[in-house]
This record gives C-alpha cells, structure tokens and sequence, in this order.
C-alpha cells in the first residue's frame, strides 16, 4: 500500500492557503490516475498541473501521490485529501448556491432537521404553502434520526429540528406539532388475526421491509428491536413509503410506518394493525436553541408551523 513520506516544508509554508483549484486538480488527477489525463480535464499544460501538485504536496507536508510510468496511485495521505477534498468541494458549492440566491433577491435560507414522519407526511404540504406565501424565504430540508437531530442543534448547525419526544431535549426550546403513532403493515391475504393491536415482539422475528438504513425511522426500529436482544431481517429496503406499501401488499414482508401514511396508503391488500408498545405513539416537537434568536426567515417558518399544529 503506497504510503506517504513527509516532505521538508518550504519556508512560510504555515501561511500558505489552499487553492480550492488544486483541490479540484488533485482529484481530477486522482480518479484518472494520471498527472497528464487530469491536467487536459482541468484545462492546464501538464508542467503547470506538476507544479501545482508538488506545491500542494509541500504546502501539506506529505506526499500525496506515488509516481511511476504506469500514472500514479495516491498515498495514505492523498486517500485522506481526496475525501475530505469532496466534502470541501461540495460545500463550496452549496456555498455559492446560497449566495447566487442572496443575490438574486432571497433574503434567507432556513436550515430544518427532522424525523421521517415529519418528513414524508406532515411537511411537504405545510412547506409548499409556506413557501408559496414567503417568496423571499428558502428552505433547506434533511432528514436524520431524532438524537442526530438533537446533536446537530445543539451545535448550532441547523435553525428549526423536529423530534420524537422519546429523546431527551434539555437546552432546547420546545413546542408540540404532531402526534405520530407507528402501526404495523401486514399483507392482507393470510392475515388472520383482523386489526387487534400488536406488540413488537409479536413481529419482530417476521420478514420487514423497511426504508434506507440510515433513515431516521429504521434507525429507531432497530434500537427497539436491540433492546429486546434481538435484530430485524430485512428482505429489502427501498427509498419511499409509498414503495414499502407496494411491497407489503405483494407479500414480500411486513413494515412499520407511521399511522399518518398507513392512512394515506391504505388498500384492500393492506392489514393495518396498531401497535400497542408505549414507544409506538409519540409526540413530534419543534426544537429551537435556547439563548439564540432565530432569524427572521426561520422566526417565520417557526410560527408557521407552530400555527399548524
């Protein structure tokens, strides 16, 4: 595995200043595995690019790329710039995408966090009317579990987060939005049992099917079914409740899902069954930090929302 070796800094290379474009050169270099090859894709001789890249090695102290005649292979080192390399380079862009919208006349941009109920069933329709009367205002949208939510508002990286009330929200502001209750979907056809409320345990040893693994729902199903010693099987996951309903009513397995969206897609090949589990039937909160005052973009969503609940 090629490693890397660090390299003798020229003098007042601690004030030297990364160039974004030899970011952008490096890993164009990187994924063609040639100096030649990634300097013709960023528009420079190839003598110009060499010279960039060996400034680049010296200004980070570390060989970033091992040359042979074959091209070249980035070091342990240049593995670790081109990660973080990415991520730079997408928030560059996002960067310059807010900034293009200020100088287009958008006076803010409004950074919301919630939970995938909150996300695929309460806020599309609350958003759109929103947006549609606040054309000065944007909204940027994520979805993640409610502890992330949390953890990322308490670092003030986000203005409004919405949670479910199992986590515990001291240091933030609170106030109710919904109330979100998880119920099973079953296949209709060899159901038995009618719509009689079920434990967790009762299914939890059956074939799911289930959103991405990093969704904030299948997270938390999965840390009720670690609490039980136990772990779920699922046969697949795709990206949409809307998708997870179709399989259910296929027979491919059975999922979890807020009442909301069972109500939304309920067939005649669906089973809908409560869950009777305390954890099951939650209260969704709006979150704010506690000693920083919104801006008037997110003062407006905040009361918006607050009104709607």
């Amino acid at each position: 595995m090629p490693q890397s070796r660090p390299l003798a800094r020229p003098r007042g290379a601690a004030g030297f200043r990364i160039d974004p474009f030899d970011l952008r050169l490096f890993g164009a270099v990187a994924e063609a595995g040639s100096i030649t090859a990634g300097a013709r894709e960023m528009h420079l001789s190839l003598s110009a690019a060499s010279t960039r890249l060996q400034n680049l090695e010296h200004a980070l102290g570390a060989a970033l790329l091992v040359r042979s005649k074959q091209g070249v292979v980035p070091t342990d080192a240049g593995r670790t710039l081109r990660r973080h390399a990415g991520r730079l380079q997408r928030d560059m862009e996002a960067l310059h995408a807010e900034m293009s919208a200020h100088a287009h006349g958008v006076r803010s941009s409004v950074r919301v966090l919630c939970n995938t109920a909150a996300m695929t069933e309460y806020l599309p329709a609350l958003l759109g009317r929103f947006l549609v009367t606040h054309p000065d205002i944007d909204v940027d949208l994520r979805e993640l579990g409610s502890p992330d939510v949390l953890r990322t508002m308490r670092q003030e990286h986000a203005d409004i987060g919405i949670v479910a009330d199992y986590v515990d929200t001291e240091g933030l502001n609170t106030r109710v939005f919904r109330e979100d209750r998880l119920v099973v979907l079953q296949p209709a056809q060899g159901s038995r049992a009618g719509r009689r409320a079920l434990r967790f345990a009762d299914v939890i040893d059956q074939p799911f099917v289930g959103l991405p693994a990093e969704s904030g729902l299948s997270r938390f199903l999965q840390a009720q079914a670690l609490r039980q010693g136990r772990g779920l099987h699922h046969r697949v996951r795709v990206r949409s409740l809307d998708a997870v309903a179709a399989l259910v009513a296929d027979g491919a397995g059975i999922a979890v899902v807020p009442a909301v969206a069972a109500a939304r897609l309920a067939s005649a090949r669906i089973t809908v069954r409560p869950l009777a589990d305390a954890w099951a039937t939650r209260r969704l909160l709006l979150c704010t930090a506690v000693d920083t005052e919104p801006g008037a973009g997110a003062a407006a969503l905040l009361r918006f929302l607050s009104e709607a609940s």
